[in-house]
């Protein structure tokens, strides 16, 4: 019977079946009867099969067992701001191995929601600038959030696995002497009761013992199992104490069955289904056999409330599917409204308000609208992102007409331009520096031009304030005789510079180039007009730091750090925020593309050949490596940038 395959000790109580006298006559309801008998017990041994598969592979780590006691919400329905705080909640109050099917789940309803945001965002920014020169930037705060609160998650997950390694380690050393113990226990010559008290403290030992790498863990059951019949073998010799542990289980497994029977009533079916899980470990881990007589209804009976379970568990899911299929009717609806709106003409400004309000309660009603098949969701999801696509395409169409407010900001920046210029030679220092800033403010402040103009008249106003600026720091930087005595210095120095040469030795070498930099550094500020000199050590460091064996990302810090230094010293706040937006951009472009390889690898992961990676599969993984080494190494920079700037 199953309950013999699950105890693997079908001649503890001394009895054998090996032998059958005769073979009686069956009729064919008889026999019709037994394969039904034959087909439920094929299936219930399919699920108990299957829940033993689950708890091997959550035997490597016993807090994955909570992960079923957190529901499971339909993360798709939430805005972005809540999953934000749902995220923020989880990595905050609960254990991380708990919560990693959530986050991953919140994760990919987030970056959905942000990319489809992303897209609408470019596309506006397209239709109102047709210079290919100009780049998209578009800055969404709730993003840095996410970005900062999976970071935790990120490092928290990191830190409970190194744990986690150590402590499978010595409960597996743990594991292994119990059953060294349980080889010595068989020793005709002790007492039965000592060896017996013995046993079960081995017994409850092990049950204590936590868990231990998955890939040991069939190898060190079995033999636990295999030593443990042997004692029972051996138990045989005293009846009475194997009848006392024979009752002993008996009783166990009849209040396993009797839990059984109370969670079969239990509404929350998946906590109840999770911990019959567990019931079933602990039926085939931690209790012994019981005897012949017991053994077959008592199995039956656990064998068939678990039946029960399964099946109201799957009526579940069966319910959840149906109401999927109802949600992917509500979505076709929504996308349906949307594609009309996206053919309704208006002609007013307010009009179209109207319209883009509509369009986005339809947007928040279709990821309320909760989870679809998963067999329609990217179809369901691209034809929801192209429906918006064309409303948007249709409404920016109107807006490339309106051009009254763009040619007034036009008039506006013309005239400021002129100030601008009038002001730029002048060397009334005192009183032009505040008009100067006053009309950068005012420039500021007015929006958009016709975009024919927008690069023509910003590079004038650009130049007439960079002239103006540059001739004041040239202006200052000549009054300062200790500038002009600091540049006397560096040019003599780079001489000194010059006949340096590498000894050979990484570290001293290394030490050398710091010092020169370090003294560099010390003689201080050079007069503005004189300050190509900074751009001659520069090039006689970029030749010792080629032929000195640093890594390209070491090399390229040391480089980046020295030419900040520089720009900080020289008070061009302009350069530094300049080199500011660069870094964001390099960092936003470069995580963008590890996105997108990240989806091409999730595509190739859904089919059928997965687990195959062909050479493809592999190259996009070196390149998502490559990026992600190229992507610590901007945002090192931009740290470097800003602890510089607040400095």
């Amino acid at each position: 019977m199953l309950e013999e395959k699950n105890d693997n000790l079908q001649h503890a109580d001394g009895n054998t079946t090996d032998s059958v006298e005769s073979t009686p006559t069956t009729s064919p309801n008889e026999v019709e009867l037994t394969a039904v008998a034959s087909a439920e017990i094929d299936e219930n041994q399919t699920i108990i099969e299957a829940i033993a598969d689950s708890n091997a592979e959550e035997s490597e780590d016993e807090s994955v067992k909570e992960r079923h006691d957190i529901p499971m919400q339909d993360y798709d329905a939430l805005s972005m701001e809540s999953l934000v705080e749902e995220l923020n909640t989880l990595v905050s109050n609960e254990k991380v191995a708990s919560i990693k099917e959530h986050v991953e789940e919140i994760k990919k309803a987030f970056l959905a929601k942000y990319n489809h945001l992303i897209e609408e965002k470019k596309e506006e920014f397209l239709a109102e600038n047709q210079d290919p020169n100009e780049d998209f930037q578009y800055h969404f705060p709730l993003k840095s959030k996410f970005d900062t609160i999976y970071s935790v998650y990120r490092n928290h997950k990191n830190e409970h696995f190194k744990s986690l390694q150590t402590s499978l380690k010595n409960n597996l050393e743990n594991r292994l002497a119990i059953v060294e113990e349980l080889k010595e226990l068989i020793n005709p010559q002790a007492n039965i009761k000592d060896i017996l008290k013995h046993f079960n403290e081995l017994r409850e030992r092990w049950k204590n013992a936590g868990p231990i790498p998955k890939d040991k863990y069939n190898h060190v059951w079995n033999n636990y199992h295999f030593h443990v019949e042997n004692f029972y073998d051996y138990l045989h010799l005293d009846r009475e104490a194997r009848d006392i542990d024979f009752k002993h289980n008996l009783e166990q497994k009849q209040k396993i069955v009797a839990r059984v029977e109370e969670l079969v009533q239990e509404e929350d079916i998946n906590k109840a289904f999770r911990e019959l899980q567990d019931l079933h470990r602990i039926w085939k881990e931690e209790i012994g056999p019981v005897s012949r007589e017991h053994r077959e209804e008592i199995w039956n009976r656990f064998s068939d409330l678990t039946k029960q379970m399964h099946d109201k568990r799957e009526l579940l899911f069966e319910k959840l599917k149906g109401a999927e299929v109802d949600n992917l009717a509500k979505k076709q609806e929504i996308i349906a409204q949307i594609e009309v709106l996206a053919t309704e003409k208006v002609n007013a400004h307010t009009q179209w308000l109207v319209q883009i309000e509509k369009v986005e309660a339809l947007r928040a009603a279709f990821f309320a609208a909760g989870k679809v098949p998963t067999e329609v969701n990217e179809a369901t999801w691209a034809a929801f992102k192209t429906a918006v696509r064309n409303f948007n395409s249709f409404k920016n169409s109107f807006y490339k007409d309106i051009k009254k407010d763009q040619n007034e900001n036009l008039s506006k920046k013309q005239a400021l331009v002129a100030k601008a210029k009038e002001l730029q030679t002048s060397t009334d220092f005192a009183t032009s520096t505040p008009i100067m800033k006053q009309i950068q403010e005012e420039w500021k402040k007015i929006g958009h031009v016709p975009r024919k103009y927008s690069d023509s008249i910003w590079k004038e106003f650009r130049e007439a304030c960079n002239h103006y600026f540059d001739q004041l720091k040239e202006q200052k930087n000549e009054d300062n005789s200790e500038e002009v005595a600091a540049f006397e210095n560096k040019k003599a120095y780079l001489e000194t510079l010059r006949a340096f040469q590498l000894v050979g030795d990484h570290k001293t070498d290394l030490d050398g180039i710091k010092l020169h930099i370090q003294n560099w550094k010390a003689f201080g500020k050079v007069p503005f007009a004189r300050r190509h000199i900074e751009g001659k050590f520069n090039k006689i460091l970029d030749a010792l730091f080629e032929k000195l064996s640093l890594s390209k990302k070491d090399s390229d810090m040391m480089r980046f750090a020295n030419r900040m230094d520089q720009l900080s010293e020289s008070n061009d706040s302009r350069k530094l925020e300049n080199e500011k937006i660069f870094l964001i951009r390099k960092i936003e472009e470069v995580q963008n593309e590890i996105f997108q390889l990240e989806n091409n690898i999730q595509f190739f992961t859904n089919t059928k050949n997965a687990k195959k990676e062909n050479s493809i599969v592999l190259e996009v993984r070196k390149n998502i490596s490559i990026h992600k080494e190229s992507l610590e190494v901007w945002k090192e920079k931009l740290k470097q940038l800003r602890n510089l700037k607040q400095e």
